[in-house]
């Protein structure tokens, strides 16, 4: 574990930093494929919403 020593002798105990990076954007491919997944989560969260409310007004 990383500790830190401080004047007077005391031992502080801190979590890790994680390594910094530059995002990068994404690609034509990765895009698409964000694109794709968006498109079948709005599908699927439509169909739910509509069998949602035909199982409702059935009875």
């Amino acid at each position: 574990m990383p500790y830190t020593k401080e004047e007077g002798g005391l031992l502080n105990n801190f979590a890790r930093e994680p390594k910094v990076y530059k995002a990068e954007p994404p690609d034509k491919k990765q895009q698409m494929t964000y694109l794709v997944l968006g498109v079948a989560a709005v599908a699927l969260l439509a169909g739910v919403i509509f069998v949602a409310f035909s199982v409702s007004n059935a009875v």
